[in-house]
């Protein structure tokens, strides 16, 4: 992590937060972007007299090259790009309109795919760098029904993800790509979720987010492909898709009913 430059989107509050002070505290250079200046800015103090603050809106191309431009400008060099700002939203499959599917990938996938074609020319000139997108375990498992649109976008970004890492593994090794899957982590994200939502922070179990940035942190350390944020998510990941009769599982918890009560998951 030495002096390592790591872009981190979504990063005045909650997980980007977080990560932008492990990877100061370990020795590494965060450049912090999102739209909240005093936030951010106040985060980017908690991250190290190195830290870079980078007020954007990661839904416009423009602003996320502003993002890597800004960065080449400081330190020359981006080392690791991390997208991870999000937004969920309460609403079961059959209340969603167009605006709220076409909000969910637009936030939550199309601001993962600027990040990685403005910072993939850099790479590939370098012959080296790190892309990190976070994703859910709603992106996996349909635990929380009116997480639907929540849920769909982060398996368009799992796929696209994917599809990257295998693009590039041949003609460039030295690019790694790795997709996170959190899940429920004890932030303001349940309270930021469109048509509201529980607190992620009073549900049982919720990660620290202390400890899902120290997970992204080693992966940036010890690139892998995927990173579930506790081994127990990989284990049920595997067993939902191993099972001979999803719908006899999803009739048992942990999954929620679509009609439920609105969820906080990631």
């Amino acid at each position: 992590m030495r002096d390592k430059v790591v872009v981190i989107t979504g990063a005045s509050s909650g997980i980007g937060a977080a990560l932008a002070q492990e990877v100061g505290r370990r020795g590494g250079r965060p450049v912090l972007a999102a739209r909240r200046a005093p936030e951010l800015e106040a985060a980017a103090r908690r991250s190290g007299d190195g830290a870079l603050a980078v007020v954007a809106d990661v839904t416009r191309r423009a602003d996320v090259a502003r993002i890597r431009d800004a960065a080449l400008e400081r330190h020359g060099q981006i080392d690791v790009w991390v997208s991870n700002a999000g937004r969920g939203m309460s609403r079961p499959v059959a209340e969603l309109t167009d605006e709220d599917l076409d909000e969910m990938m637009l936030v939550n996938v199309k601001s993962a795919l600027y990040g990685v074609q403005a910072v993939l020319p850099h790479f590939r000139e370098r012959g080296a760098g790190h892309i990190i997108n976070v994703s859910s375990m709603l992106g996996r498992v349909p635990f929380v029904g009116v997480r639907a649109a929540y849920s769909a976008a982060k398996h368009a970004l799992n796929s696209l993800t994917a599809n990257l890492r295998v693009d590039l593994a041949a003609q460039h090794p030295g690019i790694h790509v790795t997709l996170v899957l959190p899940g429920v982590v004890a932030t303001d994200f349940g309270n930021n979720a469109a048509y509201g939502g529980l607190d992620s922070r009073a549900i049982p179990m919720a990660q620290p987010v202390e400890e899902v940035a120290a997970v992204i942190a080693d992966a940036i350390e010890t690139p892998r492909a995927e990173v579930y944020t506790r081994p127990a998510y990989q284990q049920q990941v595997a067993a939902y898709f191993a099972a001979e009769d999803v719908a006899a599982l999803e009739s048992r918890p942990p999954f929620a009913p679509a009609g439920g009560p609105p969820g906080s998951r990631r």
